[in-house]
C-alpha cells in the first residue's frame, strides 16, 4: 500500500513531496511542461503558504489577502499543485489535464481562466513588475483608506523568480523602482539554481545578483538550502520585518530534486522527465512508484486547513470593514466603488467641451486636450491614478495638485516612472490586478514597442490600463524618423482585445478619456498629437460623441453621397478639407471620422453599413501609418493615403505636406476613382 511507504515520513515531508510529484506526474502525462522548479521549489513554496501566506481559498477575490505571483510561470504546475491542495476550485481533473484544450491548468498560469492565479506569468520578468504595481497599490490604497485601527489595506505580495526573470531588462527596471520607492511589504523569492534552458547559467550570467539588488536599495537574504524549512521560514520573518526595503530572498535550490540523474541539469528544466527518471526520483524521496496524482489522506486535510484559516481571516477582515463602514461611512462607500472601478454619479459632467473661437477657430494639439481632459475628470474619478516614463511635460499627464508619489509620500498620485517603459507598462498591469485603481501609463508612441510585451498581457489579462501615447505621427517633426511612429498603429491594431483610439480633434480626444474609464475588459491605448489641430465646428458637424462607436459620419455630402473619405487622428482635417472641394465641384463627399477599428468593428452591422454603405464604392482613407489594412474598409477599388517608408527630420507641416497628407491629395484621389 501507498500510505505503508509514508508511515514513517513526517507530515510536512509528505505535503512536499505531494507536490512535487502531483506537478511532475502532470508533466509527464502532458508530455511536455517543465518539472524541474516545482521538484525544486516545492519546501519554499509549502513553507510560504502555510505559515505566512494569508488567502482564502473560497474566496479567491478577497481584498485582504497577500498577493502571490509565480513570475516563474513556466513552472506552473507548482501553483496548480498548491492551488488544488488548499482548497480553490481547481480538481484533480484538472491536474490531469495539465496543458490541454479547455482545462484551467494552460501552460502557463492565466489569471482571467484560473480562480486564484493572480496574474498571467510565463514571459519572463513580467510578473516581477506586476508584483511591484501590487505593492504599489497596496501603498496607495492603505494612504487613501486606512483610519486609525482600520487597517484595511495592509498586506504583502509575494513573487517567486528564477534565473531568467532576473536577467531580464524589465526587471531591472522594477527591481531599481521598487527600491527607489521602498516597497517595503514586497518580499521576492530568486531561484537560484544556477540553470536555464541552454545549460548552466555560467554561459551567460556571472554577476552577483545580491550585491545588484542590494545596489538597487533592496534588503537580501540567503538560505543556502531550498530544504531547510526553518531556514525559508526565518528569511521571510526577516524580510517581513524590513518594511522600508523590499527584500530579496536568494534561495540555492537543486532543480528536479530527486531526478537520479536529470538533477541540476538543464535536462529537468523543459521536458517531462521520463517515466523512468521520474520512477527514479519517486523511489529516491521515498514515494508510492505505483500510483500516479497520488495525495496521502493525511495531506489533504493538513494542507486544506487553509479553507478554515482564509475563512477566520477574511470574517475577521470583514468585521473589521463593518465597523470601519459605521465610523466612516463615506469613505467606506467610496472604497466600495473604488474597488467595483464604478465612477461616482455626473461624472461625465467632468468632461470639458472645446469650442473654437469666432474669428480664427482654435488649434490644440490633442494630447493638450488630452492633458486638460484628464485634469478634470481625475479628480472626479479618484482611482484614476498614473504617471509618465520621464515624458510629464510631452505626455500631458499630470494633474494639477496631485503630488508625487514617493517612499515618503504615499499620499502622491503622480508616478514618475522614470526612463523605465517596459516596467511601467508591468507594473501598471500588477496595480490593476490588485483591484480598486485604474492606471495609466505615459510614453511616446515610438516607445510602444518598448512596453509592447506588458500591453500585450494587458490584453491577455482583459485588464483597463490606459496607454497615452502622444507624438503619433511625422507631425512630430524635428526629431526625425528614430522618434516618428509609422508602423506602430497597425501593430497595435493587431493586438486582440486593445481598443486603439485616434481622436481627430480635441473634442474626440476627450471623448476618448469617457472610453477608457467606461472599458473595463481590457486596455485602451489612445494615440495623440504633438503638433495642432483644429477644433472642429460640431455647429456645423456631428457631435464627437460619435467616438463611442468607433467611426460616424463627420459630415454629410450635400446630397448622395458618391465618395466616402475616411480619416482618423490629424488627417480627418485634411479629408474634411478635400470634401468642402468635391461639393464646389458638384462631387458628394462624405467624411467618416474613424478613431477606432475595435469600437466601430464591436457596432451593428445596420450601423455598420450606414456609416460605410457598400453601394458607395469609391473610398479613399488617409492615416498617417502604413497604408497596410486600411483595404479592410476601402476595399480593393479604393485608394489608402498612407505612409509606407520612415519619416524624416524637418518640421511637423513640412513633412506632412512632403509625405501627401493634404487636402489636394485627398481629393485628387477621390477624382481619380470617379474618372
Amino acid at each position: 500500500m501507498a500510505q505503508d511507504l509514508l508511515d514513517t515520513v513526517d507530515l510536512e515531508t509528505q505535503a512536499i513531496n505531494t507536490i512535487r510529484f502531483l506537478s511532475a506526474d502532470a508533466v509527464e502525462r502532458a508530455q511536455s511542461g517543465h518539472p524541474g522548479t516545482p521538484m525544486a521549489l516545492a519546501p519554499v513554496a509549502y513553507t510560504l503558504w502555510t505559515r505566512h501566506l494569508r488567502h482564502s481559498p473560497e474566496d479567491p477575490g478577497w481584498p485582504g489577502r497577500d498577493r502571490f505571483v509565480l513570475s516563474a510561470g513556466h513552472a506552473s504546475m507548482l501553483l496548480y499543485s498548491l492551488l488544488h491542495l488548499t482548497g480553490y476550485d481547481l480538481s484533480m481533473q484538472e491536474l490531469k489535464d495539465f496543458r490541454q484544450w479547455g482545462s484551467k491548468t494552460p501552460g502557463h498560469p492565466e489569471a482571467h481562466l484560473t480562480a486564484g492565479v493572480e496574474t498571467t506569468t510565463g514571459p519572463l520578468g513580467q510578473g516581477f513588475a506586476n508584483g511591484v504595481g501590487m505593492a504599489v497599490a497596496e501603498r496607495v490604497l492603505a494612504d487613501e483608506f486606512n483610519e486609525e485601527g482600520f487597517p484595511i489595506f495592509d498586506h504583502h505580495t509575494y513573487a517567486i523568480c528564477s534565473d531568467g526573470d532576473v536577467m531580464e531588462g524589465i526587471s531591472q527596471e522594477a527591481a531599481s523602482l521598487a527600491g527607489h520607492l521602498g516597497l517595503g511589504k514586497l518580499i521576492y523569492f530568486f531561484d537560484d539554481n544556477e540553470i536555464t534552458i541552454d545549460g548552466s547559467t555560467d554561459l551567460a550570467f556571472t554577476e552577483d545578483v545580491a550585491a545588484r539588488f542590494e545596489a538597487q536599495g533592496w534588503h537580501v537574504a540567503a538560505v543556502e538550502d531550498a530544504n531547510d524549512l526553518a531556514a525559508v521560514d526565518a528569511a521571510i520573518e526577516e524580510a517581513k520585518a524590513t518594511v522600508d526595503k523590499p527584500s530579496l530572498i536568494r534561495v540555492q535550490s537543486h532543480i528536479g530534486y530527486g531526478s537520479p540523474t536529470k538533477q541540476d541539469t538543464a535536462a529537468a528544466h523543459g521536458a517531462p522527465l521520463g517515466e523512468e527518471e521520474l520512477r527514479g526520483a519517486k523511489e529516491n524521496l521515498g514515494w508510492p512508484t505505483d500510483e500516479t496524482f497520488y495525495v496521502p489522506d493525511a495531506v489533504y486535510d493538513h494542507m486544506r486547513d487553509a479553507v478554515e484559516q482564509g475563512r477566520q481571516w477574511q470574517s475577521a477582515w470583514d468585521e473589521m470593514f463593518e465597523a470601519y463602514e459605521e465610523a466612516h461611512p463615506a469613505q467606506a462607500d467610496r472604497l466600495k466603488r473604488w474597488l467595483r472601478r464604478e465612477p461616482p454619479e455626473g461624472w461625465e459632467g467632468a468632461l470639458p467641451a472645446f469650442s473654437p473661437t469666432a474669428e480664427t477657430g482654435e488649434e490644440l494639439a490633442t494630447r493638450k486636450a488630452s492633458g486638460i481632459t484628464l485634469n478634470d475628470l481625475a479628480p472626479a474619478v479618484g482611482y484614476l491614478i498614473g504617471g509618465s516614463a520621464d515624458l510629464t511635460g510631452s505626455n500631458k499627464t499630470d494633474v494639477d495638485g496631485r503630488g508625487d508619489f514617493q517612499k515618503d509620500a504615499p499620499e502622491g498620485r503622480y508616478f514618475r516612472f522614470g526612463v523605465r517603459e517596459h516596467a511601467m507598462a508591468g507594473i501598471s498591469n500588477g496595480m490593476a490586478l490588485h483591484g480598486g485603481l485604474q492606471p495609466y501609463a505615459g510614453t511616446f508612441l515610438i516607445f510602444s514597442d518598448y512596453l509592447r510585451p506588458s500591453l500585450r498581457l494587458s490584453a491577455l489579462m482583459e485588464q483597463p490600463v490606459v496607454f497615452v501615447f502622444t507624438h503619433d505621427s511625422i507631425g512630430l517633426g524635428e526629431d526625425g524618423p528614430t522618434h516618428q511612429p509609422i508602423e506602430h498603429l497597425m501593430a497595435l491594431r493587431a493586438i486582440p482585445n486593445l481598443t486603439l483610439l485616434r481622436p481627430a480633434d480635441a473634442n474626440e480626444a476627450a471623448q476618448a478619456w469617457a472610453v477608457a474609464v467606461q472599458h473595463t475588459d481590457g486596455p485602451v491605448a489612445m494615440a495623440l498629437t504633438r503638433q495642432t489641430l483644429p477644433v472642429f465646428d460640431r455647429t456645423q458637424l456631428t457631435t464627437a460623441e460619435g467616438l463611442r462607436r468607433g467611426a460616424y459620419i463627420l459630415r454629410e455630402a450635400a446630397g448622395r453621397p458618391e465618395v466616402i473619405l475616411v480619416g482618423t487622428g490629424s488627417e480627418v482635417q485634411c479629408a474634411l478639407r478635400a470634401a468642402e472641394g468635391l461639393e464646389e465641384e458638384g462631387i458628394g463627399a462624405r467624411v467618416v471620422s474613424m478613431p477606432s477599428w475595435e469600437l466601430f468593428e464591436a457596432q451593428s452591422e445596420t450601423y455598420r453599413r450606414k456609416v460605410l454603405p457598400p453601394s458607395v464604392e469609391a473610398r479613399v482613407s488617409v492615416e498617417a501609418g502604413v497604408s497596410q489594412g486600411w483595404e479592410r474598409y476601402v476595399g480593393t477599388e479604393g485608394t489608402a493615403i498612407g505612409i509606407d517608408r520612415f519619416g524624416a527630420s524637418a518640421p511637423g507641416a513640412v513633412n506632412m505636406e512632403k509625405f501627401g497628407f493634404t487636402a489636394d491629395r485627398v481629393a485628387e484621389a477621390a477624382r481619380r476613382l470617379l474618372a
